[in-house]
């Protein structure tokens, strides 16, 4: 998934250059027409500040969009599947409805062959015996039972099929909803990125260079934070030794089974460095940010939710302070965002369009940017 900061504090504007009324009105028409030259660039132009925080937010809004997207194509996976297993249900349905009204033809049929009536006084005069008579009855009374079996069930069977008609139009119409939603999803996402791309494009040579010099600096702050976390976390780990060493427990297992678990997640992930995000992919040439984490753990056998929003209550909520190997770092309060944590302050996580998935400090948007961290098996 794209990678989204926190809103800053807007930098100022450049102020266009305000000179004083002078004596004589060909200086004044030169101060003005200096003024009109190089204040109207500035007044007009967004500085450099706010273009980054509004690209920034939209990739941000992409990012959120990405995570509807994704749970809109999941969820229309699992509907088709239902109104695919409808309908089959529904055609098998018709086929032995069919079935039993020809049954039922079959009986009126033969009742008008025999001219088949409720035996009375007549039938009995018209009959050549008394036996004739009682046998022409009895065969009469089988067929009426079996007419009433064969009416029984095409009665039950036409109202189960007309129940399973009606909720596969009921699965169909949600199906088309949430392809609907699907589509919006994408065009948000197509939009937001195409206006991210063009404010980029606006940019001068200078203005793109004093950019990356300003991205530079708060990778070098972010490195330096990720630094401080990690020898906060050896101290931590090594006070936890000195107070647990004398004693055995299942926590020593159970910290031995993740790590396991979380070596074979990060070996993954390790080897995915270098490919591209591509938004709404899972693998295995291209990720968005969920779809990686969602890959690396599947690789060690465990299985998590497609999207952000689902893997933040995938496992269990652990402080930054505690976090290891192998956790699934959260970012913003949309929970928009998320990386592998690989320890020392740092994680793999595929970031943005046009970025590749890479190594980078949990801090490359500020400490208030993370939401949470958590332990996934």
């Amino acid at each position: 998934m794209a990678s989204h900061r926190k809103s800053r504090p807007v930098g100022t504007r450049v102020a266009g250059i305000r000179t004083p009324a002078l004596a004589t009105a060909a200086l004044t028409s030169v101060a003005l027409l200096s003024q009109s030259a190089n204040a109207a660039p500035a007044d007009d132009r967004p500085s450099l500040e706010e273009v980054e925080k509004k690209v920034d937010d939209l990739y941000r809004q992409a990012e959120s969009a990405t995570d509807n997207y994704n749970a809109a194509k999941e969820k229309t996976a699992t509907q088709r599947k239902q109104v695919d297993t409808l309908l089959d249900d529904v055609a098998r349905r018709t086929e032995k409805l069919n079935e039993a009204r020809e049954e039922l033809g079959s009986f009126a049929a033969a009742q008008y062959r025999t001219g088949a009536a409720a035996p009375d006084t007549a039938t009995f005069l018209l009959a050549d015996t008394p036996q004739d008579y009682f046998d022409q009855t009895q065969l009469m009374g089988r067929l009426t039972n079996r007419q009433k079996g064969a009416v029984d069930d095409y009665v039950s069977e036409q109202s189960a099929t007309m129940k399973k008609r009606q909720e596969a139009s009921q699965s169909l119409q949600t199906l088309t909803e949430t392809q609907s939603d699907l589509k919006t999803a994408k065009a948000t996402v197509q939009q937001k990125l195409a206006d991210a791309r063009e404010m980029l494009s606006e940019l001068t040579a200078q203005e793109k260079a004093r950019l990356a010099a300003l991205e530079k600096q708060k990778q070098e702050a972010a490195a330096r934070k990720a630094a401080e976390l990690a020898q906060q976390q050896v101290a931590a780990e090594k006070a936890a030794q000195e107070a647990t060493a004398p004693q055995e427990s299942t926590s020593t297992a159970t910290d031995s089974s993740y790590a396991t678990k979380a070596a074979k997640a990060l070996a993954f992930v390790r080897a995915q460095i270098g490919k591209p995000y591509v938004w709404g992919a899972t693998g295995p040439d291209s990720y968005d940010c969920s779809g990686l984490t969602q890959a690396a753990w599947k690789a060690a056998g465990v299985d998590l939710p497609r999207v952000t929003y689902d893997q933040v209550n995938a496992g269990t909520t652990v402080s930054l302070a505690d976090a290891q190997p192998g956790d699934l770092v959260f970012f913003y309060d949309d929970i928009s965002h998320v990386g592998l944590y690989i320890g020392n302050g740092m994680m793999i996580h595929a970031p943005k369009p046009g970025a590749y998935v890479r190594e980078e400090s949990i801090y490359y948007d500020g400490e208030s940017a993370i939401h949470s961290v958590v332990r996934p098996a």
